[in-house]
């Protein structure tokens, strides 16, 4: 008997609705729905809580090929859990680029060094560009910590792809306009993020 079978087979054993087992299991009734349809499986924990709640193991609950589906899944799932923690704080970080004297500025032959804030020798269209750059980046990443559990498709697909988008794109625009520093601070989170997204694969 397969997982989903078993589930409604206890549940209707102990005269529950769909809602009562989900409030059991603090999970939502469309969870519930999901894992006796056969669409899906709970993640480790909840089965613990399924398997506690009924008085059975989990090796009750789950086959062999199943047991492994869910621990695929789950390590799946962390692993997306900490790439997006991951991207997310460096993106965050991104704003320090704002306040760290990171630029650089040649004034009668000498170059002085300053925070972005305190930079009025550039171009104001050059002031404006690092600050697009660095607040999308910034902006991205209070996204990503934010939406961690999204489950928007488009957003899980491309939320890596644009990350690492706008940090080559903000490197570019600092090595082009000779800023070396900030060039290299965002560079360095670009490799960072190629590291773990060709671990991830």
């Amino acid at each position: 008997m397969e997982f989903n079978q078993k589930l409604q087979e206890l549940r209707k054993q102990k005269s529950l609705t769909q809602e009562e087992l989900a409030a059991t299991l603090f999970v939502s009734r469309t969870a519930i729905s999901k894992w006796e349809s056969g669409r899906g499986y709970p993640n480790i924990d909840s089965l613990k809580e399924i398997a506690n709640y009924f008085e059975i193991t989990i090796d009750e609950l789950l086959s062999s090929e199943e047991l492994l589906t869910v621990a695929k899944e789950d390590t799946k799932k962390k692993e997306k859990r900490f790439c997006d923690l991951v991207f997310g704080l460096l993106d965050f970080s991104a704003i320090m680029l704002i306040f760290l004297p990171f630029f650089a500025v040649r004034i009668d032959g000498i170059i002085k060094e300053g925070s972005l804030l305190s930079l009025s020798e550039i171009a104001t269209y050059l002031r404006i560009s690092y600050f697009i750059i660095i607040v999308g980046i910034t902006a991205l990443g209070v996204l990503r910590l934010a939406l961690q559990n999204c489950s928007f498709k488009f957003w899980q697909k491309y939320n890596n792809l644009v990350s690492m988008i706008l940090n080559a794109l903000g490197a570019l625009v600092f090595i082009i306009s000779q800023q070396p520093y900030a060039a290299i601070f965002l560079f360095s989170f670009f490799i960072i993020k190629a590291i773990i997204s060709g671990k991830k694969r």
